[in-house]
């Protein structure tokens, strides 16, 4: 059974924000694979299936950003998935950037650090998607939480494409190297 979680803030004061390019990705895949994520459990709204022939579970967790480690921790609970992989923005990646990890730090994302402590490991896999703006961020809450304009979403759309890209493979058990895409 194998586990994605995409991260973001509920509500729809949140929607299209910068932190929630993990929810995002996770939709778009969603659309494309003709299913939703409806069911609520553990602290988070679920899709929970099959895909490719293999045992599924995507969420979305009702926690705010920085307690996303509450969801995933009652996901790992109750799932006791084989895999787990987590999907965020970066805010140290540039715009249009796409990295595939299969374990590693939390970096300056606070969602990331409270999976990590709450999982009390780094060994799981990560696509980050890259939101850093060209200009110097003055406020990185007031950032992170603004809106994506569409010229924005333009550049970083290519980056979800290869996170869903990296999604099917890895539930379809293929080999996929850890790798940085960047296209913008």
């Amino acid at each position: 059974m194998k586990l994605i979680v995409g991260l973001g803030n509920f509500g729809d004061e949140y929607k299209k924000t910068h932190h929630n390019i993990g929810f995002i990705t996770l939709n778009e895949f969603c659309e494309r694979e003709g299913i939703k994520i409806t069911k609520s459990k553990c602290s988070s709204k679920i899709f929970e299936g099959n895909l490719y022939g293999e045992k599924v579970v995507l969420a979305e967790p009702q926690t705010y950003m920085n307690n996303s480690g509450i969801a995933v921790s009652e996901l790992k609970q109750a799932f006791k998935p084989d895999k787990i992989m987590v999907i965020c923005d970066d805010v140290d990646l540039p715009v249009g950037t796409m990295r595939y990890r299969l374990s590693g730090s939390a970096g300056t994302h606070n969602g990331m650090k409270s999976v990590i402590n709450s999982l009390n490991n780094q060994d799981f896999e990560r696509i980050r998607i890259g939101i850093k703006p060209e200009k110097e961020i003055y406020d990185l809450a007031d950032y992170v939480l603004s809106k994506i304009s569409n010229d924005e979403f333009e550049k970083i759309y290519p980056a979800i494409e290869d996170a869903i890209e990296i999604l099917e493979k890895w539930i379809k058990n293929e080999k996929i190297e850890p790798k940085t895409s960047k296209n913008a």
